[in-house]
């Protein structure tokens, strides 16, 4: 984090969290988000209510699968505890940093991509990072303020899992962004997903659909279909919700693989199921949000 304190002092974000900085410096933070974020066409939100649904992997391929369509994109990962998104995308290293102190994003086969991750140095990454709300809400605000992206068609965050301070701090940072909630089938998750979506209506962060992962998948040796959890629970909460569903992605190992080895499926030359629906999903998302 050496590298985003040295703001501190210097009407920077470091001095500004939600526990007690000068109006002052809250104002220019608000200003420093408002001025990386404008030349952003798009935003996408990829959240969940529970962690362990997948979300990450989700908001990685999608990134990647715009970006193979030529579509300038970005990807940014705001979990301060759980930082996944560096490792699906092979993303080592610290961020360089420009001489007015921005950030500049890793680029991965010509995508933007951004982690918590890469802001602590090696030795550090195993650590918990113990932090209480104000500060949290402190560094994802700064974090959000101090990158320079350029010019995007789209940038897809990875929120915290949860209806927390984290993912809060991320919706009110970024309010014309639009969530998309990752879930699996099975009912522990649909009860934290429909605490997602409420969370979502009183924060006023439009919804662009419900997703359900880890669905029903064709056995490689006998050709049965095997659902490891219930089926159908994620379009039957998005009907009952009010909310767009936007389909079901069946599991699939491969993702697994393709993600402890830093290159994301989509990103790979895989046919299979998995790659097929999320490609779906992509083409949905290039409808109904044309650039």
């Amino acid at each position: 984090m050496a590298t985003f304190e040295e703001k501190k002092g210097s009407g920077g974000t470091g001095s500004c969290g939600a526990g007690g900085g000068s109006g002052m410096a809250s104002k220019f933070q608000d200003q420093m988000i408002e001025s990386s974020l404008s030349k952003i066409k798009n935003k996408l939100i990829v959240m969940s209510g529970k962690g362990g649904v997948g979300k990450s992997s989700i908001a990685a391929n999608i990134a990647v699968g715009l970006s193979q369509k030529g579509y300038k994109t970005g990807l940014m990962d705001v979990d301060l505890h759980g930082p996944s998104i560096a490792g699906i995308m092979g993303v080592e290293g610290l961020l360089e940093i420009t001489p007015d102190k921005f950030a500049i994003p890793k680029l991965v086969n010509g995508l933007k991509v951004v982690s918590m991750q890469s802001l602590l140095h090696k030795e550090d990454r195993d650590k918990a990072v113990i932090w209480r709300g104000p500060a949290k809400t402190g560094v994802i605000r700064q974090f959000i303020g101090d990158v320079q992206w350029g010019e995007l068609d789209f940038l897809v965050i990875d929120s915290p899992p949860g209806t927390g301070d984290e993912p809060l701090s991320v919706a009110q940072s970024v309010p014309d962004a639009q969530a998309i909630i990752v879930t699996t089938p099975q009912d522990v998750a649909l009860s934290d997903v429909r605490k997602s979506i409420n969370f979502c209506k009183i924060v006023n962060l439009k919804i662009f659909g419900l997703l359900e992962n880890m669905g029903p998948f064709v056995c490689p040796c006998c050709g049965k279909t095997i659902e490891l959890f219930k089926c159908g629970g994620g379009e039957r909460t998005a009907r009952q919700m009010g909310i767009p569903f936007l389909g079901t992605i069946p599991f699939d190992s491969s993702v697994v693989k393709a993600c402890d080895m830093g290159t994301p499926v989509m990103d790979q030359d895989i046919k299979g199921e998995f790659s097929k629906s999320l490609d779906e999903i992509v083409n949905l998302i290039e409808k109904r949000l044309a650039v």
